[in-house]
């Protein structure tokens, strides 16, 4: 693989969309060259590349050590670029985009022509957003090109949420990393197919079950989600992702079970790490304690829960018990991404 001297380009995101960016303009050269660079959205740090390009894509899978049948997300700046990405739009996507985007939602259509065949993993359909933010938009636009941009990290590690995050895992690997600060939401979109007969929920994200139903109807969460088996119609879908360095354990049940867990492997010798609420962290006696929000304020937990995960690979735990959150609204994002972290992984009282 090419050993890349990565460059970091710091660009404020409160930028003027009428002047010019030299840090953005050779960004968009790297890309016009089918090469990758790394780009802040709302959600996580993404790794574009051009979508209409199978050289790029590959350069994508190859920088993040990423399987090859997991389909990457189509980044766009305005409707218009779906032509020749999408076969057709139906009318529930539709009510959608108006909605939501630009935002954390993703929405499965049917395939274009123009869209590479390694972007969709030999699907028939393609995933596509439009990013809500700047840095982002002026990319996309600056490059002309829709870009396919799965999570800027090594593949199975937490997402990234800041451009330090990115350089600890891509540094070398990939030409540069535009630095638009920390992230907003911090958990990836929400991705919704709307090719079945009733809307899907391919993976939970950003936009709630509850908002999507309020705007186009009847929603339903995909099967998939539960079943590892399934071939994956959506990223983030299939093989276990977002983990630290140390096993993680969830833990459904009381804090005084969860530190009867720890007490257990402390007395084995082993060092714990607790991934718990802000509510809870004065309840444990743990090697390291590092609290990802507020129970009261599910936002907060997705906002940090990736540097929390990530945090933990600054210690020298041996184990890592977290605690579980409710499955309402964002709480359905969280859980997804914790359940990914722990594979599967859970400790019932």
């Amino acid at each position: 693989m090419i050993e890349y001297k990565t460059e970091v380009w710091s660009v404020d995101k409160k930028m003027d969309e009428e002047k010019e960016y030299p840090q953005i303009t050779q960004a968009s050269l790297w890309i016009k060259k089918n090469e990758v660079v790394a780009f802040p959205t709302e959600t996580v740090y993404g790794l574009g590349g051009n979508a209409l390009s199978d050289e790029a894509i590959e350069k994508i899978f190859r920088a993040k050590g990423r399987p090859s049948d997991n389909p990457l997300i189509v980044h766009i700046a305005s409707t218009e670029q779906l032509e020749g990405i999408v076969a057709s739009i139906p009318e529930r996507a539709k009510k959608l985009m108006d909605a939501f985007w630009p935002g954390p939602l993703t929405l499965v259509l049917p395939k274009g022509e123009d869209v590479a065949g390694r972007v969709t993993a030999g699907l028939s359909t393609v995933a596509v957003r439009m990013p809500d933010h700047p840095v982002a938009m002026k990319l996309i636009k600056e490059c002309g090109l829709p870009l396919a941009a799965p999570s800027a990290n090594v593949s199975g590690r937490p997402s990234p949420t800041t451009a330090q995050h990115v350089y600890e895992d891509l540094k070398g690997r990939i030409p540069g990393i535009l630095d638009g600060g920390a992230t907003g939401v911090g958990v990836e979109s929400t991705v919704v197919d709307c090719t079945a007969e009733t809307l899907v929920i391919l993976r939970p994200g950003g936009v709630t079950k509850e908002q999507l139903e309020e705007v186009a109807g009847e929603t339903s969460m995909d099967p998939g989600l539960l079943n590892e088996k399934e071939a994956p119609k959506s990223p983030g879908m299939k093989y276990t992702h977002y983990a630290p360095d140390a096993p993680l354990y969830l833990v459904d049940g009381s804090p005084a079970f969860l530190q009867e867990l720890v007490d257990k492997q402390k007395e084995a010798g082993r060092k714990i790490g607790v991934l718990t609420s802000e509510e809870n962290a004065s309840f444990y006696q743990a090697d390291t304690i590092i609290p990802c929000g507020s129970r009261e304020k599910l936002e907060s937990v997705a906002h940090h829960l990736y540097d929390a995960l990530r945090a933990f690979n600054e210690s020298d735990v041996d184990i890592i018990y977290g605690e579980v959150f409710p499955k309402k609204g964002v709480g359905a994002a969280i859980m997804n991404r914790l359940e990914k972290s722990a594979g599967g992984q859970i400790i019932k009282e």
